[in-house]
């Protein structure tokens, strides 16, 4: 039964889903990790359907794009977004680690979480109308399910930052998500998301697909790295950020692998 508990808690903490309501009990969430990828893979298929009928009822590409760029924000009722938002707020403050993580904390928005947000949100909107150009000229419906896959991916890596990187503070979602998943089964079940995450883009796309994995693997050692040159550890805003990062990569790499013939 804590195995579902840790499924409703994913869903009711990093999406809109309606789920039953149950109480935050510490082995309830001891797991919550393992089931982080299924609300991305949720997301995926929802972002996909969208573009599948937009085409399937000729909706015009503009309207497409726009409504599928505000679709995974309103799944996940914007809580990756804000620590998108949050971090570009610290980050373009350059003070030191101390005054960024007071920023983050800070519930006021500033004006370059307003400006980066703007600019992800047009790059996004623009990058999403292209791969729909190009998925409209590629027969069969591989390239409408294909959101689920990088989307559930990058959250089985978000879900090993918080799990394996050093904290910048003791308190704060991401210290009690991880202090809550004893032992290392959430780490050996993300990891193993990846590998069959890899294994089917492969077996659906070709081999060029498990390229996917090299660029959210990239992403991520890069959000490591930059998580503790400029925080000194990981925070939930701070996972937020990664996740957004890694969401436009993985769109934008997508359509480099289209061109290329990959996918």
């Amino acid at each position: 039964m804590n195995l579902i508990y840790s499924c409703i808690i994913a869903f009711s903490m990093y999406s809109r889903i309606p789920m039953p309501r149950v109480q935050w009990k510490e082995e309830r969430m001891e797991h919550v990790f393992c089931f982080f990828p299924l609300v991305g893979a949720a997301e995926g298929l929802a972002l996909g359907g969208f573009l599948w009928l937009g085409r399937l009822f000729a909706l015009s590409p503009v309207m497409t794009a726009l409504w599928g760029t505000a679709l995974p924000i309103l799944i996940t009722g914007g809580i990756h977004m804000d620590g998108f938002a949050d971090t570009m707020d610290a980050i373009h403050s350059y003070g030191d680690r101390k005054k960024r993580l007071e920023i983050m904390k800070d519930p006021h928005t500033g004006a370059f979480a307003l400006i980066c947000t703007a600019v992800y949100v047009c790059l996004y909107a623009g990058a999403l109308g292209e791969y729909i150009r190009l998925a409209a000229q590629r027969s069969g419906g591989f390239l409408w399910l294909w959101p689920a896959a990088f989307l559930a991916m990058e959250r089985a890596f978000s879900g090993l930052g918080v799990l394996t990187f050093p904290k910048a503070k003791a308190e704060g979602l991401a210290a009690s998500f991880s202090q809550a998943a004893k032992g290392g089964t959430d780490k050996r079940v993300l990891i193993g998301w990846i590998l069959v995450l890899e294994g089917g883009a492969v077996w659906a796309a070709g081999p060029g697909a498990g390229i996917l994995g090299l660029v959210q693997l990239g992403v991520f050692l890069y959000f490591r790295r930059m998580a503790m040159r400029e925080f000194g550890g990981i925070t939930g805003d701070l996972a937020g950020w990664f996740l957004q990062i890694c969401e436009l990569i993985s769109l934008c790499a997508s359509l480099f692998f289209m061109r290329m013939g990959i996918l």
